[in-house]
């Protein structure tokens, strides 16, 4: 369980219906508790006012020939798309791109450019009808006019863009009449019906003619959720992963497919005027052009041995010749939280053969950049590293390899990057020193092509790479000093365990939301561990947890814990433990077994994993970890289950989570909550309304983070 910004309750996603009823109580009784209670540091608003001025681009893109980076910027709750050039740029003479509507308080994001470089294509709910504002809909942006026309007449949710690489179709995850966004980490519907078969929304693939405006479903299967897709170099072919729906539930266990793609123009809804002078929706269709193919399993994990044998699949990307598709295959906690080995299989079937085995990294995101070269992006101990793999030797091209120790990404994929025909790149680049701005060019001579945070300075302290050794097992970790630091004090130590398992702690500039990093700035070491079941030294150090949470990955802590105490001057009497979804688990758990942190805050995480198994809405994740279902091995899920050891916890606990959230469902932390209430240790819980598994209102985002920061204060004050 990964979240981005939160990150994750597996990096992850079935409430019980009487959740609502439980928490009411909690809701009214803690928040009154606290503000009576609670003596809040002035530093701590201050400091929240300073993370809240970051301008945060969300997207970019740059075009076929190089010459043009689209980026988005996030303000004010709207998204902006601005043009740059990426060899000579200049902030003064950046475009925005406009729909043309004239509408206000709206979001344009997603670009995508043409295969010719001369459209940009994006998603945009800044619509000329007022009634249809706050929908999204795809816009085609012409690069010579300088205007923008409506795509699309949709309803339902839509994502991931991407054209046809002959450039007269834009495919596209959508589902129809969508009441809340696909995946886990959106807030829950309140439970209501026949549960699992009621209000079931699966996204499929839809495809619009550039042309005509004209759309068709592509992948036909109406209860198929499609998570990824790819167009074939042909234009007439596809691959996605997908599984049966519930989408949010069965990501695990999906699998590859291909099919061929048909007549993309079939029928689409255009408005008309009736002879009474009527507006009036018409429905055309076109008759010819070949139907849409069958879908057929090229990939199921299940039924293939060695080293991908019941593992997760991503990222499907066919080769140049169309001959091959690679995809990232490993043991993955979380859809979008990706790392593996890469694989390769034919597109006609066969048996995929994995091309980075014993690789001490785990790749999140690749391209092909030529027949046999493979462009990847990859976790390396916490940083990011990018290189190019020559399939003919097995072996990375040394010139197109570089390390960033900071977080990259475009888009909505982990780690993604934007590449252009002349393999220049375009990423947004973000580090505990550096806010995030777009970067493009030649990898090894970037640019940055955006300074929307110049201004802006850590108030946090300097970040030192860790680097300790448990058992057979190097581990890595990132400590941040504290903010004006003097080696002559001491100072207390806050462990922030990352989400997932399956991720890994990268440096970034903070947001407001949940995180360790503003603990610095109050004087804290932060130490940010990436122990034995994260990302960055290969798939045997991912699935070293496997059947053993929180042993083996707490001992990593700990003894990480061991070093920093013979190296920095850490006040042992002041150490404290916290952590979002897994990281929240491992904060309910890791009380439960040591008592040597003096305050824990758990976020979004999980008690007792036999009674998690029938609550949340992602149990499909949780085979690959624990061997069996709870229902055929309860043993396995009671041994890392923190109530089954509730009387050994001393420490103070807030506990804090969503109550909609189904990757770490509410009742959840109820039940820590109530154990330790029972037991007579200091707690409180507080449930955040409406809010999924990643926090939305920007109140609770900052709200959760001031509480964390006022309790570790209180629980752990200087001497």
């Amino acid at each position: 369980m990964a979240l981005a910004d939160l990150r994750t309750c597996s990096t992850s996603f079935k409430f019980i219906a009487f959740t609502a009823v439980l928490l009411l109580g909690p809701i009214s009784a803690v928040q009154a508790e606290s503000d009576a209670s609670t003596a809040k540091d002035p530093r701590i608003g201050s400091l929240i006012e300073t993370l809240g001025k970051t301008k945060i681009p969300t997207d970019v893109a740059i075009s076929p020939d190089g010459s043009t980076v689209a980026w988005s910027l996030r303000s004010h709750g709207n998204t902006q798309i601005h043009l740059s050039d990426a060899v000579n740029p200049d902030p003064s003479k950046e475009k925005i791109v406009s729909t043309g509507s004239g509408a206000t308080g709206c979001s344009s994001s997603d670009p995508k450019w043409s295969p010719d470089g001369e459209s940009l294509a994006f998603v945009s709910d800044c619509t000329a009808k007022t009634d249809q504002q706050g929908q999204d809909q795809v816009f085609l942006y012409s690069k010579s006019t300088g205007e923008s026309k409506q795509l699309t007449h949709l309803t339902g949710n839509i994502d991931s863009l991407a054209w046809s690489p002959d450039g007269k179709a834009i495919a596209f995850l959508f589902v129809e009449n969508a009441t809340r966004s696909a995946g886990a980490l959106a807030a829950m519907k309140p439970w209501s019906g026949v549960i699992g078969e009621d209000g079931v929304e699966v996204q499929r693939i839809y495809a619009v003619d550039v042309a005509s405006g004209l759309g068709n479903w592509i992948s036909p299967n109406p209860q198929l959720h499609v998570y990824e897709f790819n167009w074939a170099p042909d234009s007439r072919n596809i691959a996605y992963i997908a599984a049966d729906s519930p989408g949010e539930n069965n990501w695990w266990v999906a699998k590859l497919y291909t099919q061929s793609v048909g007549f993309i123009a079939a029928c689409g809804e255009h408005e008309s005027t009736d002879d009474k002078g009527q507006q009036r929706k018409i429905k055309i269709c076109k008759e010819d052009g070949a139907p849409m193919g069958t879908p057929s399993v090229l990939l199921d994990t299940t039924k293939v041995s060695g080293s991908l044998h019941n593992l997760q699949i991503a990222v499907p990307r066919w080769s140049p010749n169309g001959k091959q598709i690679a995809f990232i295959g490993g043991l993955m906690s979380d859809q979008g939280s990706t790392g593996g080995d890469l694989y390769l299989i034919p597109s006609t079937g066969g048996e995929p053969k994995n091309v980075t085995p014993g690789r001490n990294a785990s790749v999140a995101f690749f391209g092909w950049a030529g027949p046999e070269i493979l462009a990847i992006a990859e976790h390396v101990g916490g940083s990011s590293h990018l290189t190019a793999i020559d399939l003919a030797t097995g072996k990375d091209i040394p010139q197109a390899s570089v390390t960033f120790p900071e977080s990259i990404g475009a888009g909505n994929l982990v780690m993604s990057v934007s590449l252009s025909r002349e393999h220049t790149i375009a990423i947004i680049r973000s580090s505990f020193e550096r806010a995030p701005e777009v970067w493009a060019g030649p990898l090894h001579d970037l640019k940055q092509i955006t300074h929307l945070n110049d201004d802006l300075k850590p108030v946090w302290g300097k970040t030192e790479n860790i680097e300790w050794t448990n058992g057979d097992f190097k581990v890595q970790g990132w400590l941040l000093y504290p903010a004006n630091y003097d080696p002559q004090k001491k100072y207390p130590l806050l462990v922030d365990v990352h989400g997932g398992p399956s991720a890994a702690v990268t440096p970034r500039w903070p947001g407001v939301g949940y995180g360790g990093v503003p603990f610095s700035a109050l004087g804290y070491f932060v130490f940010m561990p990436n122990p034995r079941g994260s990302y960055g030294q290969g798939e045997k150090f991912t699935q070293a947890n496997v059947k053993d949470f929180g042993y083996g990955d707490l001992r990593d802590i700990l003894a990480g814990m061991d070093v920093l105490e013979k190296r920095f001057p850490i006040d042992k009497n002041r150490e404290g433990l916290t952590g979002w979804s897994y990281g929240g688990f491992m904060t309910m758990f890791g009380v439960t077994q040591t008592t040597r942190f003096r305050a824990a805050v758990a976020g979004a995480g999980i008690s007792d994993w036999k009674s998690y198994y029938g609550e949340n809405s992602i149990d499909q994740w949780m085979v690959p970890f624990f061997g069996k279902t709870v229902y055929d091995d309860a043993a396995v899920y009671a041994k890392s289950s923190a109530i089954e050891y509730i009387k050994k916890v001393k420490t103070p606990t807030l506990v804090v989570v969503g109550d909609r959230d189904g990757e770490c469902p509410a009742p959840q932390s109820f039940e820590f909550w109530h154990a330790l209430r029972a037991e007579g240790v200091k707690t409180q819980l507080v449930i955040y309304p409406n809010e999924g598994h990643g926090f939305r209102d920007p109140a609770h985002r900052r709200d959760v983070l001031e509480r964390a920061l006022n309790w570790f204060e209180t629980e752990m004050p200087a001497n």
